[in-house]
């Protein structure tokens, strides 16, 4: 299942535009799988700027542990607390609960450099 509305990066992580330049990102099912049970997840501080590409947190599984990147710049405004508790919810629902954080991009132009649903799919066959 690879959501027509997001877009996405090579990295496997997805990008949903919410209001006011905020955009949400969280890792795509197709990378959840590869990473087995989620037992610990470090999400990057709010209120940092990040620039693209920079390896701004962690997701821990049972098989290994892998970098979250910026997948533009801007600043986090946000972070699913939840995640703490529950880190197991990247697992269960990817693309809702398992949300990662939330960042203020600098400039949506940027969103054009990222991978559509289609060219994802393409990418993970």
């Amino acid at each position: 299942m690879i959501p027509e509305q997001l877009r996405y990066t090579a990295e496997h992580e997805w990008i949903e535009s919410r209001d006011n330049n905020v955009l949400r990102i969280g890792i795509t099912s197709y990378a959840q799988d590869a990473l087995g049970d989620v037992v610990f997840v470090q999400l990057p501080e709010v209120g940092s700027t990040v620039q693209a590409g920079d390896a701004i947190g962690e997701v821990e599984s049972t098989k290994s542990v892998s970098d979250i990147y910026a997948p533009v710049t801007g600043k986090i405004v946000a972070g699913n607390d939840k995640l703490a508790d529950a880190p197991e919810l990247i697992n269960s629902d990817p693309y809702a609960a398992g949300w990662m954080f939330d960042m203020e991009v600098d400039d949506e132009g940027q969103l054009d450099a990222l991978l559509d649903a289609a060219a994802y799919a393409k990418l993970t066959e």
